[in-house]
């Protein structure tokens, strides 16, 4: 599945809050939700008390310049003794110049300059740093009370709520309830250039939809919505170490103990005993994901004390936080038990189908919310369902029900980043691999009601669409994917993995030991066809094959962040082609997988833009706006993250030894990384521990290179190819004129060069290295061939991403 951004910002990480909240002893009934007094204190705060008037006043955080050239400011009161906002209006501005130059690129992208300049005239600023100090030193005077201030305050309070979904306040309770000083900053301004609501944010917990990065610029106007730019403090760039493995987060998860019952209707009640691991200082408020219909009811601490949480209304800022009853300090562990129950997040589809909602896979359970898939912890999980449905879940079974049971316990031994299920009137096949390694294979028994009409109006071509008999063919195709992925990237730290279908027809997803197959992947072509799937038919080719891949590439390394998610869709990708180059007699299918993946980068969409051009696959989800287009994301990131892969394979490929280099590397970051994130940087490293000399085009044993051209940059170099054959009388003298165009003076690339025999076989014969806008020509001689040699070539695999003539 790929990511999107949508200004509803509750599905990520909001904030870590650190804070000291005294609560009473321990109570009988659980307490109402938002109930904590500085929490309301700061739900009802309004600028419009102190007022003073500023001249020509700057105000710097990292790459954000503010300048107030003249106008009032209008306080917050105070919580706890501190100020935390203050609203402007007057003549402003904001320039912002980025630190980076991939985040030059997506400013420019947008404004056609490497940098922002934007002017405003009112500006609502919350903070937890020293803003207020600086604001009042630099006052020039008492300004006047202005009503208008207090209805800023409110409006965007309500836009926060309304539009953005983000519980800001439960961000700042942190702060104010710290004996340290805060470093939170934000700023709103209306802006009269680009964007007229636009959010400048300073966190240094991570800043919200980025973290680990600290800064972010981001919109939610009606015509160019996204983030414009996000990026860690500008001095680590000066300085050499900006760090995606940057640990701001303020506690981890350990293990989870889930007891859920899931009743026919679909509704899901649960109990989540959740070991906390605290990880800074003072840490008293723990913010967590949890889908919005799934509404807390109690939590309470180890001693039975009922705690404080926040949880306001499901649509508009859903956001799940604890308040513990102390804060703590670094290293120290707590444990919370949270009750909690919700419609919406299970679907009763009919004729024992049941749909966990793509949106709840993450959140069905309390979790760490700002590390998503990039925190390993252990679960437990008890399942009660209706009698003849049968529970699939991570972890490996330790008990299975009878037909007479409904119960279920799962357990997992190795840290997993994700916990799921999936549930139905299943049919099943199963085999056990050479290592002992299980597969197992469900279908549903009958059709979701979603689909009668389909096979009403469908005659006795669609039949009864049985999805049962194709439970073979996708048990065998999940095995050998394993057997592949196993020789090339090493053994799972798992035992079994379930293939299950689901009535969702568009996608396909990974949990640990459990993959999420569409439905109509379960029909055959015949079906396919009638219903016009057959279009792209090289997603039903690969769907099962790429879900595979995931337990390697999103579940035993996962990604840090954002900046990483194109290792885990784009390396899945890449292994799918893989299992295809194996499996088949010919490379035909192998050669339409990577010309498609070519297609997708290079052809313009609908909004005029080619996915390579809009930014580097480290923009993630952000590359999505509505400028851009909707589908860049999937357009980019999944084939580009896959090429990338694919060019360093075959660049490293040699006759003798074929993938041996590649096998040993890919198996060397598994085993680095197993039960671990790892970001773009950690996989550069490892592939620079093991870096051939045919590869080291630099000299310095490095890929940088390679790396700034591809992964971080969005070159797209064109080659024009020409050769000649002179056969002799025991030799072949070979000569070829390569050109490479469409590149800056330092881009360089090892292209593979191939001979076409006259009966249609293609072997590689060597490479040929290129450097900035030139022409590289070679002469070179051949031994003679009984079967001939037709020509040579470059790109017969789609080697290297490009165009060509």
């Amino acid at each position: 599945m790929s990511a999107r951004f949508s200004v509803r910002l509750s599905a990520f990480v909001l904030s870590a809050l650190t804070s000291f909240i005294p609560v009473s002893s321990a109570q009988t009934a659980p307490r109402p939700a938002n109930g904590n007094g500085l929490y309301q204190q700061l739900r009802h705060l309004l600028p419009g008390g102190e007022t003073v008037e500023v001249k020509e006043f700057t105000l710097k955080r990292d790459a954000g310049v503010f300048t107030f050239h003249s106008g009032s400011f209008a306080f917050y009161g105070e919580v706890n003794g501190k100020i935390t906002g203050a609203v402007f209006r007057g003549q402003g501005e904001l320039h912002m110049v980025p630190p980076s130059a991939e985040e030059k690129r997506s400013i420019a992208l947008l404004t056609r300059q490497p940098e922002l300049d934007e002017t405003f005239t009112t500006a609502v600023l919350r903070f937890s740093d020293d803003t207020a100090a600086e604001i009042r030193k630099a006052a020039a005077g008492k300004g006047a009370a202005q009503p208008a201030m207090t209805s800023d305050g409110q409006q965007f309070a309500k836009a926060l709520r309304t539009d953005l979904h983000w519980n800001l306040d439960a961000r700042l309770l942190e702060d104010v309830t710290s004996p340290a000083p805060g470093g939170f900053f934000l700023a709103s301004i209306d802006g009269k250039k680009y964007a007229s609501k636009m959010l400048y944010i300073v966190d240094p917990g991570g800043a919200v939809g980025v973290a680990p990065e600290e800064v972010e610029l981001m919109t939610w106007n009606d015509n160019r919505n996204g983030i414009w730019a996000a990026f860690h403090y500008q001095d680590e760039y000066r300085d050499g170490i900006p760090n995606g493995n940057e640990a701001n987060d303020s506690y981890s998860i350990d293990h989870e103990d889930l007891d859920t019952t899931i009743a026919k209707n679909g509704m899901l009640s649960a109990t989540a005993k959740v070991t906390v691991h605290i990880q800074a200082d003072g840490t008293a408020v723990l913010p967590m994901r949890l889908y919005s219909t799934l509404r807390v009811s109690g939590v309470q601490n180890t001693d039975g004390t009922q705690l404080d949480y926040i949880q306001e209304d499901k649509d508009a800022e859903p956001d799940f936080a604890v308040i513990l009853p102390a804060a703590m300090k670094k290293n120290q562990t707590t444990q919370l038990r949270i009750t909690y129950s919700g419609k919406d997040v299970v679907v009763n589809e009919g004729t024992g189908n049941y749909y966990l909602i793509s949106a709840a896979r993450e959140s069905w359970y309390p979790n760490s919310a700002k590390s998503g898939l990039s925190s390993y912890a252990t679960f437990h999980m008890l399942f009660h369902v209706p009698k003849t449905i049968e529970m699939v879940a991570t972890g490996t079974p330790a008990r299975k029900p009878s037909t007479n049971e409904s119960d279920s316990e799962w357990t997992t031994d190795e840290p997993i980043p994700v916990a799921g299920f999936n549930l139905g009137r299943f049919r099943e096949q199963d085999a056990t691999l050479k290592d002992g390694f299980t597969v197992d294979a469900y279908a549903n028994d009958g059709l979701p009601d979603s689909f009668n009409a389909i096979r009403g109006s469908g005659g006795s071509v669609l039949g009864s669409m049985d999805t049962t008999p194709m439970l073979k063919p996708a048990l065998a195709q999940g095995a050998v994917a394993l057997q592949v992925y196993s020789q090339y990237f090493g053994p799972l730290p798992y035992h079994r993995l379930a293939l299950t279908q689901q009535s969702a027809c568009n996608y396909g997803q990974s949990w640990p030991m459990l993959v999420y197959l569409p439905i109509c992947g379960f029909w055959d072509g015949t079906v396919q066809h009638v219903l016009g799937l057959d279009s792209d038919h090289m997603y039903w080719k690969v769907v099962t094959p790429h879900e595979v891949a995931h337990q390697w590439w999103g579940q035993t390394v996962s990604f840090r962040s954002y900046r990483d998610q194109w290792m885990s869709e784009g390396f899945a990708d890449f292994s799918a082609s893989i299992f295809l180059q194996v499996v088949n007699k010919t490379d035909h299918e192998y050669r339409d997988f990577w010309q498609q993946q070519r297609r997708l980068l290079i052809e313009k969409n609908k909004e005029g833009f080619r996915p390579i051009d809009v930014g580097p696959v480290t923009m993630g989800y952000r590359l999505v706006n509505s400028k851009s287009g909707e589908n860049v994301y999937q357009d980019l990131v999944y084939p580009k993250g896959a090429y990338i892969l694919h060019m360093i394979r075959l660049m490293g490929w040699s006759p003798k030894t074929g993938d041996a280099w590649f096998q040993q590397t890919m198996q060397d970051f598994i085993n680095t990384y197993r039960s671990q994130p790892a970001t773009t940087e950690d996989f550069k490293a490892v592939l620079e521990k093991h870096l051939p000399p045919s590869m080291d085009l630099d000299g310095n044993h490095r890929l940088d290179w390679f790396f700034n051209e591809y992964v971080y940059g969005t070159a797209l170099p064109h080659y024009a190819f020409t050769s000649e054959l002179k056969p002799g009388p025991d030799r072949i003298m070979a000569s070829f004129s390569l050109t490479q165009s469409n590149v800056d003076a330092s881009f360089r690339m090892l292209i593979p060069v191939y001979a076409e025999l006259n009966d249609g076989r293609v072997i590689r014969i060597g490479n040929a290295t290129v450097v900035g806008n030139t022409t590289v020509s070679k002469q070179f001689s051949m031994g003679q061939s009984k079967i001939g040699i037709k020509r040579l070539l470059i790109n017969y695999n789609y080697d290297v991403l490009s165009t060509q003539d």
